[in-house]
């Protein structure tokens, strides 16, 4: 009678335990994202404006709130795919700015149906801080600037979470794991047992 391998059962086993690991830091990233974003739709209501995060580590806690900055100098422009505040596709216009007292931030100026460049010569821009590239904040104008129409406002629905997929995922790794390691083991015992 041949024995259960004791080296691929273990090793199996760690595989399941780390998938089934992996499913439940999943499920508890989902708790935490869900109170991440209801804390943002409660800043978003909030009517007083926060200084503009100039440090990583104030970013997080200004976004979808009123800021202001007054871009010194513009350093450079662009347009980026953006929506307008109906809904429609078309170009955001955006500026990089060296900020007075130093520093510098991504403004988006506004909409417009085309991408070419509208005239803006800096100053004060007040509006909403809203997710940018990476770790970065951007401050969306509102009002828009250089004439043009309002951009959409940032939503904190936006922001995904689907951490309850990849738990399903994870779960469902460690379940067929398990049956075609059982299937595999099943096979090779009976294999094993001696015929009469």
């Amino acid at each position: 009678m041949k024995r259960v391998p004791l080296l691929p059962t273990l090793i199996v086993a760690a595989a399941i335990l780390t998938m089934i690991g992996l499913g439940v830091w999943q499920l508890e990233r989902r708790a935490w994202k869900a109170a991440l974003i209801a804390r943002y739709e409660r800043a978003e209501t909030m009517s007083s404006a926060v200084a503009w995060p100039r440090a990583a580590e104030e970013r997080e806690r200004a976004l979808f709130r009123h800021s202001s900055v007054r871009c010194d100098r513009i350093m450079s422009q662009g347009a980026i795919a953006g929506h307008n505040f109906k809904g429609e596709t078309g170009w955001a216009q955006t500026a990089r700015c060296a900020l007075d007292g130093g520093g510098e931030a991504d403004i988006a100026l506004g909409w417009a149906r085309d991408p070419a460049m509208r005239r803006w010569e800096g100053g004060e821009v007040r509006g909403f801080v809203a997710p940018g590239a990476g770790n970065d904040v951007r401050l969306i104008a509102a009002p828009p600037l250089a004439g043009l129409a309002p951009l959409a406002r940032p939503d904190p629905r936006d922001i995904p979470n689907n951490h309850l997929a990849y738990a399903v995922q994870w779960f469902f790794f460690a379940a067929v794991a398990g049956v075609i390691y059982a299937l595999a083991l099943r096979k090779r015992l009976a294999g094993a047992e001696p015929r009469s």
